[in-house]
């Protein structure tokens, strides 16, 4: 393999500085807590100044659907059952009583709606588009070829055609061909066969964290009369205390007004972020112990990445292929390709969030941008931006942020390369 990398004491600093996450940080930033739920961080983007002589030409993109619901009625209706269930027994507080309200109107406001998109994730990829069109008009400029592909999952298909119908706006003559399609699953969307045999000892790693530091005994004296009477139901005080957590913090990806936040203290809500952080890590970034097994679900993306951009240069003219996909994707593809701060490696959950923090990777609406550069000579220079911010991989380089597109295929082409 060629050697492209920085020296190992900077990449490790920056690696860790960018992952480092405190309790004070989401003690500040509650919001933050949501981790994969967190909103889509609207910043302006920081584009340092092209090298002379260099024009882009070419975007390879991947994001993320928007904003949606929880994924499954039952994480919704399981736990409203439960407070049903609690009311008729004569167990509930006067705060249970009050959560329970709350609960069924946020069940209402889901009712059929598991998984799709809400009004705000379409609205956050609108916003996405423009903002590209807006730092790099010369891409859309001409006649150029722009093709966008997604998910066969709705909220993915109405991702892509919230972000292609913006960038119409912008300019009405594009012409975008839109596709989804279970043929573009293979690289869009995958659960290779080293990732599924990962799979049940990432499971048990999380449900031993779980147990270590969920502690729902508090939250449960505040809802029921009778601490114990989650137990009575066949379903744990964890697991109610979970399920309530994972619904405060998709609550603000919806549009319905309730929500559920006040019932954590910021120890908990600290805490249950650790959890879902873990959790989500061996589901889909680079455990230790998975060695690398969970990134190759970015392999067949990487690969169609690298084949998309070779076309698009052999092709000469200007363009944009932009895809749509999940979370389960674009996060090993980053662990694989190892951006700043999207791939620490480690099987201590408590230590995890030195080198790891969802919230920072992969956002409602996350997306890795890779924007293409060329000069009169034809030289092709190359950055990336995950979530419309500038950021470094171990590469060579005497321009940074950008890289020379020979380097960079070079790096691209040794890991797929790699054998397990």
């Amino acid at each position: 393999m060629k050697t492209f990398l920085l020296p190992i004491v900077l990449l490790l600093t920056g690696c860790c500085a960018t992952a480092q996450t405190t309790y004070d940080e989401i003690a500040t930033s509650p919001d933050k807590a949501a981790g994969l739920y967190y909103l889509y961080p609207v910043t302006k983007s920081v584009n340092t100044k092209v090298p002379k002589g260099y024009t882009p030409f070419y975007i390879s993109h991947y994001g993320r659907h928007g904003s949606r619901y929880l994924v499954g009625e039952e994480q919704y209706a399981d736990p409203l059952a439960l407070f049903i269930d609690a009311e008729k027994a004569g167990v509930l507080t006067e705060k249970g009583k009050e959560v329970k309200r709350r609960l069924e109107n946020i069940c209402l406001d889901a009712a059929e709606r598991s998984g799709e998109l809400t009004p705000l994730g379409v609205e956050q990829h609108k916003g996405i588009a423009r903002r590209m069109y807006e730092a790099f008009p010369e891409v859309f400029k001409g006649r150029p070829s722009i093709s966008a592909k997604s998910s066969i999952r709705m909220r993915c298909a109405l991702s892509m055609a919230a972000f292609c119908e913006a960038l119409k706006e912008k300019d009405p003559g594009l012409e975008i061909s839109k596709e989804s399609a279970l043929r573009y699953m293979k690289y869009i969307s995958v659960s290779t066969p080293q990732a599924k045999e990962y799979a049940p000892e990432g499971a048990r790693r999380s449900a031993e964290f779980e147990s270590e530091i969920v502690q729902p005994e508090r939250l449960m004296s505040v809802l029921f009369t009778d601490p114990g009477f989650t137990e009575s139901r066949r379903r744990s005080s964890a697991w109610l205390m979970l399920n309530l957590f994972r619904i405060a913090v998709d609550a603000p990806n919806t549009p319905c007004p309730e929500r559920l936040d006040d019932l954590f203290t910021p120890e908990e809500r600290y805490k249950l972020w650790q959890y879902y952080n873990y959790h989500y890590y061996n589901e889909m970034s680079n455990p230790t112990s998975a060695r690398g097994a969970v990134l190759e679900n970015g392999r067949p993306l990487l690969a169609n990445i690298l084949e998309s951009a070779d076309a698009a240069i052999a092709r000469g003219d200007n363009g944009a292929d932009l895809r749509f996909g999940h979370d389960s994707t674009i996060v090993p593809l980053l662990g694989l390709l190892k951006v700043e701060g999207c791939y620490g490696s480690t099987d201590d959950p408590h230590k995890l969030h030195e080198v790891y923090a969802d919230f920072k990777i992969s956002p409602m609406a996350a997306n890795l941008q890779i924007i293409f550069f060329r000069n009169k000579k034809g030289e092709v220079i190359a950055k990336l931006m995950l979530n419309e911010r500038e950021v470094s991989l171990p590469v060579k380089t005497d321009i940074a942020p950008f890289y020379r597109w020979d380097d960079l295929r070079a790096y691209i082409s040794d890991i797929l390369a790699e054998k397990d």
